[in-house]
């Protein structure tokens, strides 16, 4: 069972008459909510819009979270590329689906969907960083190269939608420690981190390694190798 018809009614009107307080481009409503039946089970799908920043994000609800404690939830930046795509620069396409498997299994949760490109700098930079990695420099340099911090994203959006929903507090699908420590400082109530391992490629490996690397994301991409050939070494 999900949100009920009464609990979306009054999110609806919660938001209707809601008016933010902080920054205006961290201020979200909810929009509008629907059904969404998926091969990785029963989902809503919640539209959030955000009057300041003129963008709209997404909530993939399975279950009812009203209310609820230590709820599952991941927290996903849009990857136009990998999410829709498939591409095997990076391993966005794979956290999100063995993130709505697991969320899909369990009694509630969520998929938060954030419209933050390329770490935040947007499609066509992200291009643009794409180009330059292909001239030799890793995620980070690029990034630098065009002006911009090594990752430009900021989780009080999240922490507005978590809010909206009425989630109490969070377990997180997450390598990423800063997205835990910034979810925190806007408020946000995490119990514990549930690491999302899916296993490396041969043209995402240098781009996993570099967020461990530099970024500091919790990867062990040689247990990653080993998860899924045991006993080999990993993929030649």
């Amino acid at each position: 069972m999900g949100l009920s018809r009464e609990t979306v009614d009054r999110l609806l009107e919660e938001s209707r008459t809601h008016r933010c307080s902080g920054a205006p481009e961290t201020c979200v409503k909810v929009v509008a909510v629907a059904d969404l039946p998926t091969r990785f089970g029963a989902y809503q799908v919640v539209a959030f819009w955000n009057d300041g920043a003129r963008r709209d994000h997404a909530a993939f609800v399975h279950g009812d979270v009203f209310g609820r404690e230590n709820v599952l939830v991941r927290i996903h930046s849009e990857c136009l590329t990998g999410d829709a795509i498939g591409s095997l620069r990076c391993d966005c396409r794979d956290q999100l689906i063995a993130s709505l498997e697991k969320i899909g299994r369990e009694e509630a949760g969520v998929i938060l969907y954030l419209r933050q490109e390329g770490r935040g700098i947007g499609f066509a930079n992200k291009i643009k960083a794409y180009q330059l990695q292909d001239g030799g420099y890793d995620t980070v340099q690029a990034n630098e190269a065009l002006g911009f911090r090594p990752d430009e994203r900021d989780y009080e959006v999240a922490a507005h939608m978590l809010a909206s929903l009425h989630v109490e507090s969070i377990s997180i699908l997450t390598n990423n420690p800063e997205k835990v420590e910034d979810l925190r400082r806007h408020g946000v109530r995490i119990v514990g981190r549930i690491p999302v391992v899916v296993p490396p490629t041969a043209e995402n490996r240098e781009y996993l390694e570099t967020k461990k690397r530099k970024l500091g994301h919790l990867l062990d991409v040689e247990q990653m190798d080993e998860l899924v050939h045991p006993g080999e070494g990993g993929p030649k």
